[in-house]
């Protein structure tokens, strides 16, 4: 995932490596408390891809374009916990 983040965010260098592990973490826990389930993320699935990524861009460094990036983001996670496969919240019914 780390280097998937880099490459979006144009990173090159190693200097960031912790905050970026941070940022994604964060993401992760992000969707989580939304309700997406974030336990075992396959490497190439790209919708969680996109979403980590654009919860990084908005918090690394200074975001250019917040607004845009925040309703992005904001609009991936209401898609992601509702969409089958990506909740937990369906097997637990009875």
């Amino acid at each position: 995932m780390l280097s998937y983040i880099k490459k979006t965010l144009r990173v090159s260098t190693t200097a960031f490596d912790d905050q970026l592990e941070a940022l994604i973490e964060a993401a992760k826990l992000d969707l989580k408390i939304a309700g997406v389930d974030v336990s075992n993320i396959p490497t190439n699935d790209n919708l969680l891809r996109v979403a980590i990524g654009s919860y990084v861009m908005l918090h690394f460094g200074n975001c250019r374009d917040y607004d845009r990036v925040k309703t992005s983001y904001d609009e991936q996670k209401a898609q992601l916990r509702t969409a089958t496969g990506y909740t937990d919240w369906g097997d637990n019914v009875e």
